[in-house]
């Protein structure tokens, strides 16, 4: 599940894509593609005892309650003073024995191969990803009946999970609402047990209910995906359209009320203009995601630049970046975090094996392209200092 491939054979390409994103739950049995070695037991424990967890980064919840730190955490003070919250084992075994599930929040941020799993997922769907870990022990709900403000794709790493599933009460229900989604009625249009290697799709607004009650302890990773509605395409729209004077004028609220008529059927003519064009949803998605920071990383030791060592493996870290080649010109146009780099047409094999993911040495680019060595170093010497690309194992 390392490459955007991966996640749309698991997910069913493009009739996933058309026909299940954003309208109604899916469930993908396990197959042939491993989606269990994302994250074992023996990581989720290296994972809690290495890092300084505290919520809500890491916490404890149990009939929909969160559990308090002092009940699984003991405060620990270093030499120089610094207090922090430490998992206390014992404690935290006794939590989860009596019904508590445990979350690790953002845990694609501290375990590269959920990062690199994320990664590719928001490549394929083209959304932003932030990915959970959710552990839990009894048949007790840990987060009772509740919705998502966000769509989410479940893989179940070990052991089994019961999701009960409820319609959505609201229309793509979001984070800053006008009003909340009311409580179902009636019993669950769906009752699914997710076994290891098993993935559920679920969008957002479907109300549910989680339990590991298949008398096995449960793992399982929770993708979730970044919203864009409506508004955000407007707020994106209000935006470009600063080149419409009408929209730069100051609101007439002091005005007569012609004026101020006026003044709002020159607003109207310019967004009703805008929103005519075919063109605006590509427009829009080319802007998002070529400004999108994706996930940054410094290429420590090399501060000034990439040195000229094909050993050296690098990576692209906006996943959503975009190769636009010019023949007419004879020039490639990399768009990625929020800058574009125009690079003569001999670069693009260099471009192409950066934007599909996948780490790679400056040897093999330089093979790929054609290139000396020091040349495919200097093209990753500028995208390194724009932050669209990171190195990911040094010379040794």
């Amino acid at each position: 599940m390392h490459d955007s491939a991966s996640w749309a054979v698991r997910l069913g390409g493009d009739q996933f894509l058309t026909q299940a994103l954003h309208r109604s739950y899916a469930v993908f049995p396990v197959d042939g593609t491993d989606v269990t070695r994302l994250l074992s037991w023996d990581d989720l424990n290296a994972v809690l005892a290495t890092h300084r967890l505290e919520p809500p980064r890491l916490r404890l919840s149990q009939d929909g309650v969160a559990v308090p730190l002092g009940r699984y955490s003991a405060p620990f003070t270093n030499r120089r003073g610094v207090t922090w919250n430490r998992v206390h084992p014992a404690e935290l075994h006794a939590r989860l024995a009596e019904g508590a599930s445990l979350v690790v929040d953002a845990i694609d941020e501290i375990h590269p191969p959920i990062r690199a799993a994320a990664e590719a997922l928001e490549r394929f769907v083209g959304t932003p990803v932030q990915a959970n870990a959710y552990a839990s022990w009894t048949e007790q709900e840990g987060f009772g009946r509740h919705w998502d403000d966000h769509d989410v794709v479940v893989v179940q790493q070990h052991g089994a999970k019961r999701w009960r599933l409820w319609e959505p009460t609201r229309t793509a229900p979001t984070y800053r609402d006008v009003e909340s989604p009311e409580e179902p009625q009636g019993e669950p249009v769906a009752d699914v047990v997710l076994s290891s290697g098993d993935v559920l799709y679920l969008p957002r607004g479907w109300w549910h209910t989680v339990t590991a009650d298949q008398g096995t302890a449960s793992l399982h990773l929770t993708f979730g995906l970044v919203t864009h509605t409506g508004a955000s395409l407007i707020s994106w729209l209000a935006d470009q359209l600063h080149a419409d004077p009408s929209m730069r004028l100051d609101v007439p609220r002091h005005a007569e009320p012609a004026a101020k008529s006026a003044y709002l059927d020159a607003l109207r003519t310019a967004m009703s203009t805008a929103l005519s064009d075919a063109g605006l949803i590509s427009r829009w998605a080319d802007s998002v995601d070529t400004t999108h920071f994706g996930r940054p990383a410094p290429s420590l030791p090399y501060v000034e630049a990439v040195p000229a060592r094909p050993e050296i493996t690098v990576r692209i870290t906006a996943a959503r970046a975009r190769l636009r080649t010019d023949a007419g010109v004879g020039t490639v146009t990399l768009a990625a975090a929020g800058t574009e780099w125009e690079f003569a047409e001999q670069a693009a094999p260099v471009l192409r094996a950066l934007v599909t993911g996948e780490p790679v040495t400056i040897g093999d680019l330089a093979d790929a392209a054609g290139l000396e060595v020091k040349d495919v170093a200097g093209v990753l010497s500028i995208l390194v200092r724009g932050q669209a690309v990171a190195v990911v194992r040094a010379a040794r």
